[in-house]
C-alpha cells in the first residue's frame, strides 16, 4: 500500500470515528432533554407529551393552592400561568423560596386526569432581588464586606 493511500484510510477512519462520536453525543442530548411548558400549552393540547415521558412546567404558584400533608413532605398545590390552572402533587422537601404567588419550576410526568406528579421542584426568586451590599452601594454609601453584618 502507497502512503498516499495509508494517509486517505487514516483520514477516511477518523472522519467516520468523529461522525459516530458525534451522533452519540446528540443522542445522549435528546435523551437527557427536558422540555419546558406552561400550563395553558398543556391543558389546551397545544403540545402532545408521550405518556411517562419527564416534562417540566412552570408558572405561579396560585394564592390558597398549597396543601400540606401532616409530616410536611407531600404538598398537593396548583401551578397557574394566569391563564389555566395545574395542580401539581409533590413528595419532599420544598426549597426556601417556595411560597404562594412565587415562581415555580416543576419537574415530572403528566398524568391521564390532567394532574402533575413532580419529582422536582425548583422557586424561581424575583428577578429585583439585589443582595445587601449593592443595594447599600447603589444608595450612595460605600461599603467593605463586612458592613452588611454592622449594618443590618
Amino acid at each position: 500500500m502507497k502512503t498516499r493511500h495509508k494517509r486517505l484510510a487514516i483520514i477516511v477512519t477518523g472522519v467516520i470515528g468523529l461522525t459516530v462520536a458525534g451522533l452519540f453525543v446528540l443522542n445522549a442530548f435528546r435523551s437527557n432533554l427536558v422540555f419546558f411548558y406552561s400550563p395553558t400549552e398543556l391543558l389546551e393540547g397545544k403540545v402532545t407529551v408521550a405518556p411517562g415521558k419527564t416534562i417540566r412546567i412552570g408558572g405561579l404558584v396560585e394564592q390558597g393552592s398549597v396543601q400540606r400533608s401532616p409530616d410536611g413532605l407531600k404538598v398537593d398545590f396548583v401551578v397557574t400561568d394566569l391563564n389555566k390552572k395545574l395542580p401539581v402533587h409533590y413528595e419532599g422537601i420544598l426549597p426556601d423560596l417556595f411560597r404562594e404567588g412565587q415562581g415555580v419550576v416543576a419537574q415530572g410526568k403528566m398524568l391521564g386526569d390532567n394532574r402533575f406528579i413532580a419529582s422536582e421542584v425548583l422557586a424561581k426568586h424575583d428577578e429585583k432581588y439585589m443582595p445587601p451590599e449593592a443595594a447599600q452601594a447603589l444608595k450612595g454609601g460605600s461599603f467593605a464586606p463586612g458592613d452588611a453584618k454592622k449594618n443590618p
